[in-house]
């Protein structure tokens, strides 16, 4: 009997009768498939979402816990190893005006913000991208939702980072790249972020077609972790403990760097088409989430 039931279902005589139920049945019939149908979809997406998050948190928990115990223990190493000599009344709070520790505050949450916002705005693109199939079904327009979130992210950072220049501040673009590096290095994370939507925009809109298309986001993203080793951070070296916040933000930012350059890498062998192909277009939108999270964690 099972032997026969079996070869009915192979010659299609399964998906036959289960047709021939669905006629009998009518319009009840015609309800019950399309609630059947958002059934599946819910299904499917609640299935990928609670395992790439899980993957997500437990990656996010190896990564960043080790690093962070690594650079306090550096920190505190720092501090005793012998730095006296350096100018600790310089850069201790204390010992600076109420404006100086207004303004040392104030651009230590708008630091802080900017990593924050472009976390959430990676979070976002990467479960857009893990996501996609299953929404493309429903609303074709969301092709553009992740390449939108880095084109946001892009030009927050390139308006709002660095108020001490125009508008909002005296300085002139101008002054404040040539003479403050990490002015520069903000714009060009902006720049970066901002072609990587364009690009991904015009590959969504099927205007880049061209094999080398393919290679822009990787070769960006693992250009842009490269720089973040080079990344300076003024902020900290004003603090009391200045030696050891500097640990840190070196720290958490070699960790982006390392989760960025990973990115870069999956996303480009999810290009190329061989067996691995499905786990690494799988791989680099999790790595994503990570990385928002790793920015929404940073503090100074």
């Amino acid at each position: 009997m099972r032997g026969l039931v079996r070869g009915l279902h192979d010659l299609g005589f399964s998906e036959f009768f289960f047709c021939a139920r669905k006629r009998e049945s009518g319009t009840s019939g015609a309800v019950r498939n399309t609630a059947l149908e958002h059934a599946v979809i819910f299904r499917k997406l609640l299935k990928h979402s609670r395992f790439f998050l899980a993957l997500a948190v437990f990656a996010h928990l190896l990564v960043s816990s080790a690093p962070r115990a690594s650079a306090q223990d550096h920190g505190t190493h720092a501090n005793h190893a012998g730095h006296e000599g350096m100018s600790m009344t310089m850069d201790d709070p204390a010992h600076m005006d109420p404006a100086e520790q207004s303004k040392l505050l104030a651009d230590k949450k708008e630091s802080e913000f900017n990593h924050h916002l472009a976390g959430l705005f990676l979070i976002l693109a990467g479960v857009f991208i893990i996501a996609e199939r299953t929404l493309l079904q429903r609303w074709s327009i969301l092709r553009y939702a992740w390449p939108s979130c880095f084109l946001l992210s892009g030009l927050f950072l390139l308006i709002f980072s660095d108020t001490e220049l125009w508008p909002f501040g005296p300085q002139s673009w101008w002054y404040g790249l040539t003479h403050n590096p990490e002015d520069l290095q903000h714009k060009s994370f902006a720049l970066i972020l901002l072609a990587l939507g364009i690009f991904e925009i015009q590959r969504a809109r099927g205007v880049l077609k061209s094999a080398w298309a393919g290679w822009l986001f990787p070769a960006l993203a693992c250009c842009g972790s490269v720089l973040l080793l080079f990344h300076e951070h003024h902020t900290g070296m004003h603090s009391a403990e200045h030696m050891t916040v500097m640990a840190r933000i070196q720290a958490e930012h070699r960790n982006f760097a390392a989760t960025g350059f990973g990115i870069g890498v999956f996303k480009g062998l999810s290009e190329l088409p061989t067996r691995w192909q499905i786990l690494f277009a799988r791989l680099w939108p999790v790595l994503m989430i990570v990385l928002g999270f790793l920015l929404m964690r940073y503090v100074e």
